[in-house]
């Protein structure tokens, strides 16, 4: 059962925010520090700044007298300047790769880093970088590829890492809630682009597909939100089918009677859906306390 952030989680989790904004800002004027003088620098200077600044970061990391949540923000600072290396090295040379090689390679060469660190915020880059990848690659390379296609390898991509995730948080590891409803919000998300995609285009066996893997992700979504007294699966969940339905409803009714229909259903299923999910918050509080 969810339970409510004391004050001390409160005070951490606003030191931690406040470090990484910092840290994050920080890395942004480094990357905007390039864009304003790129052509007044050298291309020795600009490599020299980036990597130096690369080694500094992920030496700072590895020392023991800062605190872990410190040094793992520092590590994922270095991850990102990776990146940066990478682009800054690429403009130099005009390499001519496509987009998703640049995004790949960054994926692939922080990969020991983000398994060896095993911080959330380093997995959501990592993540990140996955999807961008598979994007980038469909649109420069498997041209063939339908969009729903696309759509079911984002989907799987990042409904097997909410899996593990959810596995390796019933198994005892340290992993915060926030992570786990990121990645649950990114798949539904792709599924239910994925699944309007479809409903405006063509109905291919792609689409149905992906209907399928969404009805069996939902339902376990759903299941899962019930036994864990987790309203977010609760509320994402008919949120998505909400789109979905109303998606159909514009589908078949093109003129004014299927957005006065649409509007009805839109305002009729949030009420009823707000108002379960209230029923429900009711309901497990008191069992809380009877107990």
């Amino acid at each position: 059962m969810n339970q409510q952030p004391s004050l001390q989680d409160w005070s951490r989790f606003v030191r931690i925010l406040l470090l990484t904004l910092g840290i994050g800002f920080t890395v942004a004027g480094i990357i905007f520090f390039f864009a304003y003088n790129w052509d007044a620098l050298p291309k020795l200077a600009k490599l020299s700044i980036t990597g130096g600044l690369l080694i500094v970061t992920t030496i700072l990391s590895l020392r023991q007298q800062f605190d872990p949540i410190i040094r793992n923000i520092l590590l994922t600072a270095a991850a990102a300047l990776v990146g940066v290396l990478f682009a800054v090295y690429g403009q130099i040379y005009q390499t001519g790769a496509n987009a998703y090689d640049f995004f790949l390679a960054w994926t692939v060469f922080i990969s020991i880093w983000v398994l060896a660190a095993n911080f959330p915020p380093l997995w959501v880059l990592y993540l990140l970088l996955i999807n961008t990848t598979i994007l980038l690659y469909a649109d420069q390379v498997a041209n063939h590829w339908s969009d729903k296609l696309v759509f079911i390898l984002l989907f799987l991509v990042n409904l097997v890492a909410l899996i593990a995730s959810t596995f390796l948080l019933k198994a005892g590891k340290a992993i915060p809630i926030w992570f786990t409803n990121l990645v649950a919000l990114a798949a539904i998300s792709f599924s239910t682009l994925g699944i309007i995609n479809g409903i405006f285009g063509k109905k291919e066996f792609d689409f149905w597909l992906l209907i399928l893997l969404a009805t069996l992700a939902y339902a376990t979504g759903i299941w899962y939100g019930l036994k864990q007294h987790s309203l977010f699966y609760l509320s994402i969940i008919p949120l998505s089918l909400i789109i979905l339905i109303t998606s159909w409803i514009f589908k078949f009714s093109d003129n004014s009677g299927g957005f006065l229909l649409a509007s009805f259903f839109i305002i009729g299923s949030a009420t009823i859906t707000i108002k379960y999910l209230l029923d429900l918050q009711k309901k497990w509080a008191h069992e809380q306390h009877g107990n």
